[in-house]
């Protein structure tokens, strides 16, 4: 059974999406700690599970690198065999990356490389492009830079607003998410494969 952290910000609605689905009977992950950088509405979402939550606020401390360490020593005491960001509105310092990685994935509401970075709904909106994605990556030390997992194309539509897009992005995510952490599980994706593969494409 894959154990998974799962790391969020806000109202975590791939949280819940996660938990409904380790909580289907030959669900090969179950979810043994949700941790947060504030205060975060998600974290109702693990109450109801009866998931044991981790706070670290980071602006309780003087850098990143502060939080990053008090954050992998919370949630390195549960062992996780994969930490999951969802939702997570923070860059992890490095040293955090590297001591997690390649068991560190992310989701993004864009279809990358296009459109990385905080604001990849509205960025293709603003681009007038005529689609544009959600991905599910390997974490690495760029910006949404990592390796991609799963991928799938969303249309943008005529009248799309950022909430209206990103409400179609949403399902979409939440799907790639289920199905990427059950590959993980069941043993079809190799993290540590698909980051050394990655690693020896580059020039």
């Amino acid at each position: 059974m894959l154990t998974v952290a799962v790391l969020i910000s806000g109202a975590g609605s791939n949280l819940r999406a996660l938990l409904d689905a380790a909580a289907e009977p030959g669900f090969p992950a179950r979810i043994v700690v949700v941790g947060a950088d504030r205060q975060a509405d998600g974290f109702a979402h693990a109450e109801a599970f009866g998931i044991p939550t981790v706070l670290v606020p980071f602006r309780e401390f003087e850098t990143r690198e502060e939080w990053g360490d008090e954050l992998r020593r919370q949630i390195d005491v549960w062992t996780p065999d994969l930490v999951v960001l969802s939702g997570l509105m923070r860059l992890l310092p490095t040293a955090l990356v590297d001591a997690w990685a390649p068991a560190l994935i992310n989701t993004h509401p864009a279809y990358l490389p296009e459109f990385p970075g905080a604001h990849g709904v509205r960025d293709a909106l603003a681009a007038g492009v005529t689609e544009t994605g959600a991905s599910v990556i390997v974490v690495d030390g760029g910006v949404d830079s990592g390796p991609i997992l799963a991928q799938e194309r969303v249309p943008v539509l005529p009248g799309d607003t950022e909430h209206t897009l990103h409400e179609r992005i949403k399902p979409v995510e939440r799907r790639l998410l289920i199905d990427v952490v059950r590959a993980i599980a069941e043993g079809r994706t190799d993290l540590a494969a698909v980051a050394a593969s990655a690693a020896s494409d580059l020039p």
